[in-house]
């Protein structure tokens, strides 16, 4: 196989990937990371406690435990399109309506319901989906420059953000991000992310292509199949996915994880601030976390790339381990200068364990089912990420700090790593299904 019918033509998939990346920047900034800069802010203003302001986030995850099986069966079986329009939709239209918001039950609803749900639509299982389709062999670089882009969110948005909420207050920031959501991430969405993989579209993946084109669909499906097996890649349907140990262990390691992350990305910045660091000052710092892990996203995404089937499992359970690492020494010597250490090894290791995880899922399980896979995952990891930050926000409640919730991370984010290291490749399937049959 060769590589690109016209060498002198852009591939699609990568006006795809950079417009993803835009996305998932924006919006990540606002639902992600923003809440962290917007939490004392709004509970100040409206007398909630931190445990209660902390349950919108929980709110969210919640939705995307119910929400991302069924998303994630969707968009294998009509596309990411429309899923990915209406989630940011609706999310440009909740950032607008906290405007109004003067109640704790208002709160919930806006940004725990519509936000939630919008961001569950717009910037998790579709955009994975609509990438891992059009990209095999590059599949990791791919990821790796999309979420690279999106981890611009904290770096460059969230400071932005920070600055609006001192400026302008955290009601007329809300609605200029709504706006902005609209008027960038709508047009990108509709030009840019195609309906289905680009074999319908007489492509294959990565750009490469065969000497003889034909319009047969059936025969282009056929050659992408191929194509995929060259890195012996193989698609499973979920039902198949479910029976093999590897979706289990893997589900176990990232459920493991994501429980505390999620509440360390709500309670960092109010953490900092307890100390005595300034608003705008410990937003900065909190960027820096996401600033060192940067690089690794996207490098951890060129050498998924490169990596044998079964060595892939290691950068996973590395990248996690560097976490509990980082952690570990703020704890032993709680300082502000262990602070930036943690943070440096922290956000080193985040940016391995998400450059991996897509590459991982796709390589292993292949893509027919990938929005069903990785969609159940989600809905798997829900639980502990739905009570880890009320749980972090009653520590502070009833201790007047963080400490014990810190411990909670070494622990489990270390299981995690170590979980990670020791997870052996599915067995491919006994029959391999045509690439409509999802379940």
């Amino acid at each position: 196989m060769s590589v690109g019918k016209n060498p002198r033509k852009i591939f699609p998939g990568w006006w795809l990937v950079f417009s993803g990346g835009i996305i998932a920047m924006l919006q990540h900034a606002y639902h992600t990371h923003g809440l962290g800069a917007f939490f004392k802010p709004i509970s100040a203003e409206l007398g909630f406690s931190r445990a209660a302001t902390a349950v919108v986030s929980s709110i969210g995850r919640f939705e995307g435990g119910i929400e991302a099986p069924l998303v994630g069966w969707i968009t294998d079986k009509f596309g990411p399109r429309w899923p990915l329009l209406a989630g940011t939709f609706v999310f440009g239209a909740a950032l607008i309506l906290m405007l109004f918001v003067r109640s704790l039950w208002a709160f919930y609803v806006v940004w725990g319901v519509l936000l939630g749900l919008a961001f569950n639509l717009a910037t998790t299982v579709p955009l994975r989906v609509a990438i891992s389709n059009w990209f095999v062999k590059k599949r990791g670089t791919a990821h790796g420059i999309q979420m690279t882009m999106s981890g611009l969110s904290g770096v460059l948005v969230l400071p932005v953000i920070a600055w609006m909420i001192i400026a302008l207050g955290w009601r007329m920031t809300v609605v200029i991000g709504g706006i902005i959501i609209w008027v960038v991430c709508l047009p990108l969405i509709w030009f840019f992310v195609k309906q289905r993989r680009p074999e319908y579209y007489g492509l294959l993946p990565d750009g490469a292509t065969v000497k003889e084109e034909t319009a047969a669909a059936k025969q282009m499906i056929d050659r992408g199949v191929t194509y995929a097996a060259e890195v012996q890649e193989v698609e499973f349907t979920l039902r198949q996915a479910l029976r093999t140990p590897t979706f289990w262990l893997i589900a176990i390691a990232e459920i493991s994880h994501v429980m505390t992350a999620q509440a360390l990305n709500l309670h960092t910045i109010p953490f900092l601030t307890d100390i005595g660091i300034g608003a705008l000052v410990a937003a900065w710092m909190y960027s820096l976390r996401l600033f060192v892990g940067l690089p690794f996203r996207f490098f951890g995404g060129l050498l998924a790339d490169r990596l044998p089937k079964n060595r892939m499992r290691f950068l996973m359970g590395g990248g996690y381990l560097l976490q509990a690492l980082g952690t570990g020494i703020f704890l032993l010597q709680p300082t502000v200068g262990s602070i930036y250490v943690w943070f440096i090894l922290y956000g080193m290791g985040q940016g391995i364990a998400i450059a991996i995880r897509n590459p991982l899922m796709g390589r292993y399980f292949g893509r027919k089912a990938f929005g069903s896979i990785t969609g159940l995952t989600t809905a798997l990891m829900s639980p502990g990420a739905i009570f880890a930050p009320i749980y972090f926000g009653w520590i502070y409640d009833t201790t007047g700090n963080y400490m014990s919730a810190f411990i909670l991370v070494v622990i489990t984010v270390g299981f995690a790593g170590l979980l990670a290291s020791f997870i052996p490749l599915p067995k491919p399937p006994a029959v391999v299904s045509d690439v409509h049959k999802l379940v």
